[in-house]
């Protein structure tokens, strides 16, 4: 039997020079244990900021 991962799906998505400084230095600044996960945390603010600005185009 498999074991469930946290993470199932895998993007490769090619960045680049200064975006993959951008996210070291987010990465180091916020102290974040690996690359992927401070990946994982900036598509999530960028997907709640883009949300927000719909529902605030929409009222």
């Amino acid at each position: 039997m498999s074991k469930k991962t946290a993470y199932p799906f895998k993007k490769l998505v090619n960045l680049t020079e200064q975006q993959a400084e951008r996210i070291a230095d987010y990465r180091f600044a916020n102290r974040i244990s690996s690359e992927n996960e401070a990946i994982r945390q900036l598509i999530e603010y960028g997907l709640r900021v883009v949300e927000t600005e719909r529902k605030d185009q929409s009222s």
